[in-house]
């Protein structure tokens, strides 16, 4: 019964990621590298001319939309205008314009993690609310379970991203290759809202690999393990 119970505890232990494959760039994954500037509908929202850090403020755009930016040295942007209705009162409609870049991550099991830079932030519009303007500072990391970029017949190539629930984004279309982003550096004097030791959890969790090699030891390990208790 206690071999039992270890051998399961090792079979636990093993991680998801060793049935999962690196990034391919071909016709059923990825057509392209995700460098460049993406951007939703319209295309009217897109990094490099959204937002003005220094002052906090925003250019504000005819319509909403979104737009994704990936550098080739490890930078993105990400700049966002929406507007979310309220059920119950009808009137009440939050705007919200949101910006931030930083580092991004491309993770071995297909996901993206990008990691805020310390200076974005965001303006939160509500008529209902006590303090109905307001600016806050964004800095959240984000995780986009899985990605994909496919040829679209009448757009040409499109950016889907997939959020952390694997709910879709609205696809984007690429604008710019090279990307048009801010300059790749800290925009305001503030704090950095990520620590070094938060990057080396993300870096381990993403980088860690388990081998049919390793599997085996850790199994074969508890084994014997077992085998000595049941002898003592």
């Amino acid at each position: 019964m206690l071999l039992y119970g270890l051998l399961t505890f090792a079979l636990a232990a093993i991680p998801p990621v060793l049935s999962q494959q690196p990034i391919v760039y071909d016709s059923a994954h990825n057509v392209t590298p995700i460098i460049g500037t993406w951007a939703s509908g319209s295309k009217n929202v897109v990094t490099g001319q959204f937002a003005n850090p220094a002052n906090l403020t925003f250019n504000y755009p005819p319509t909403t939309g979104m737009s994704f930016s990936f550098a080739d040295n490890g930078w993105y942007e990400v700049a966002r205008y929406r507007f979310n209705g309220n059920g119950s009162q009808p009137q009440c409609i939050t705007g919200v314009l949101n910006w931030h870049h930083g580092i991004y991550q491309l993770l071995d099991n297909g996901s993206i993690v990008l990691i805020p830079n310390g200076d974005g932030y965001q303006q939160i519009q509500d008529p209902c609310a006590a303090q109905s303007d307001f600016i806050e500072l964004y800095n959240d990391t984000e995780l986009y379970q899985s990605w994909q970029i496919y040829q679209d017949p009448t757009d040409g190539l499109k950016l889907q991203l997939f959020q952390f629930d694997g709910s879709p984004l609205p696809p984007q279309s690429l604008v710019f290759n090279p990307p048009n982003m801010l300059p790749n550096a800290q925009l305001r004097n503030v704090t950095p809202a990520v620590q070094t030791s938060n990057l080396l959890a993300v870096n381990n969790a993403g980088s860690r690999s388990w081998s049919p090699v390793d599997v085996m030891s850790l199994v074969s390990g508890v084994f014997a393990i077992g085998v000595a208790s049941l002898l003592l």
